[in-house]
């Protein structure tokens, strides 16, 4: 009870700093440099390039490869144009559930690990505990993909990660890349009684989505055998859509938001290699016949790797005997677990809570399920002196 009780205590604390993505994260980041500081660990803030946000990379016990990372994004989605019945900035325990922004995505596992650190300090023999904490992941993992390059500029490898994201604790070993881009149109604006006069920006990015549906059909029939994702083959969403500013006027700019979950990087390579042959053999041509000047720009909003499944897996075996799982599953959803992956990490993600409950008002994690977390990360405590390295 009492590791249960600093946590709610933790949590409580982080739910209050309102990280979301488009603010800044350094009031969070402090408090918990601060913490693990006092249970003597070296922490590292390592400052965006914005200047507004940090990721925080902190280790207890000898600072050597192969450690186990405990891992988790800072930062939330937004609360606007959502009814909330209490503050989503300020945690509210109602029958059994912990209410607030962040509780399972992912602040619930952060205060777990933090609650942890104390004993983590005391048990620690001759493998390193690492805490990662990033910004930025709700909008494209940028945190962790600077994070992993400092990690890789300074030669540092952890041996295993755990991702902590909402899992219902189960061991997840494999999720789809998910890459994000905005497609941009500018042509001429004209008056729409004279349609030839003018380089219509939304018609040509209508014919932009017409070959994403037709590129969407084709990737059903290039799903690789024995594919383990459900479904087994790279999806496309077209997201948005918008362009233009009346009825009458031939809209100059128009703009394409949309996104592809990859099950094999040559799937998306097959994708963009397509749309950029559609834009200079068909729609550029065309377009700068009547205006010299138009342009279609893709803006890569961000392109986050996959979790690919992989026969060996120390990460799978240490947390799948924690927790008692005999299997390792899929989901459909993207993490941050692909980029540490890339380092030469073995990497599972398991976390407390339901991904159901993310990013919607009244978001809870329930004690039951945070109760199971501080049981895993108890148990690592008391065998971090004999994994080993």
């Amino acid at each position: 009870m009492g590791n249960l009780s600093k946590t709610k205590d933790l949590l409580r604390e982080l739910v209050a700093f309102p990280t979301v993505s488009s603010s800044s994260n350094l009031a969070l980041i402090d408090f918990a440099a601060t913490h693990l500081e006092t249970c003597g660990a070296k922490v590292d803030v390592i400052s965006a390039p914005c200047g507004t946000k940090a990721n925080l990379f902190a280790t207890l016990g000898p600072e050597i490869d192969g450690g186990i990372l405990l891992s988790g994004h800072s930062d939330v989605v937004p609360v606007a144009d959502q009814d909330w019945q209490s503050d989503p900035f300020e945690m509210e325990e109602r029958g059994g559930r912990l209410y607030g922004r962040g509780t399972c995505d992912m602040k619930g596992f952060i205060a777990a690990i933090l609650a942890m650190a104390p004993e983590f300090a005391r048990q620690i023999r001759d493998r390193p505990v690492h805490f990662a904490l990033t910004y930025d992941e709700e909008i494209g993992c940028f945190g962790a993909q600077h994070l992993a390059q400092t990690l890789q500029d300074r030669g540092v490898t952890p041996g295993v990660a755990i991702i902590g994201e909402p899992t219902m604790m189960r061991i997840i070993e494999g999720h789809k890349g998910c890459y994000e881009y905005s497609t941009h149109f500018h042509g001429l604006e004209g008056h729409g009684s004279t349609p030839d006069l003018g380089v219509n920006a939304v018609e040509f990015a209508a014919r932009y989505v017409n070959r994403l549906l037709e590129l969407k059909k084709e990737l059903r029939g290039m799903a690789p055998d024995g594919s383990p994702f459900e479904p087994p083959w790279t999806t496309i969403n077209v997201g948005a859509l918008n362009g233009g500013v009346a009825h009458n006027v031939i809209a100059s700019k128009a703009q394409i938001d949309w996104e592809m979950r990859p099950v094999q990087t040559s799937d998306a390579e097959h994708v963009k290699t397509a749309l950029r042959q559609l834009c200079e053999r068909d729609l550029l041509p065309q377009m700068r016949a009547i205006h010299p000047q138009a342009r279609i720009e893709l803006e890569t909003i961000g392109e986050v790797a996959g979790l690919v499944p992989t026969d060996k897996n120390e990460a799978r075996e240490i947390f799948g005997t924690l927790t008692g799982a005999n299997t390792a599953d899929l989901v459909a959803f993207g993490t941050e677990a692909g980029i540490f992956q890339a380092l030469g990490t073995d990497v599972v993600v398991c976390g407390p809570g339901s991904i159901e409950q993310a990013h919607k008002a009244d978001e809870f994690l329930s004690l039951d399920q945070l109760s199971q977390c501080l049981t895993m990360l108890e148990r690592l405590g008391e065998r971090l002196g004999d994994i080993p390295k």
